[in-house]
């Protein structure tokens, strides 16, 4: 299943003090498969991150969510989930649609 993310962080020390970590953990989950794309998204009120991940389920991605730097020190101020079935373009070969 794929689900898009995003997240946002306040600025300041703490994101300032985590941000490697989070990276890191963000290069491990694609050298795994499961962050299928990742980078900073604008718009938002606040330093936000968009995130695209293929994972079994919900479940799953709640754990790597929760596994994440910025998650263990509190530092996410607002997530959102939205499960996403990509019918068109680079990920579509592995859409709900590609198994007929």
């Amino acid at each position: 299943m794929f689900f898009v993310v995003t997240m946002s962080h306040p600025d300041g020390d703490g994101w300032g003090q985590h941000v490697e970590a989070h990276v890191v953990y963000l290069k491990t989950l694609v050298a795994q498969g499961k962050l299928r794309a990742s980078g900073p998204a604008t718009g938002f009120p606040l330093r936000s991150g968009l995130l695209i991940f293929t994972v079994v389920d919900r479940a799953e991605l709640d754990q790597l969510i929760a596994g994440d730097p910025f998650a263990k020190e509190n530092l996410i101020a607002n997530i959102t989930i939205v499960a996403w079935d990509p019918l068109f373009g680079r990920f579509a070969e592995e859409s709900s649609d590609s198994v007929k």
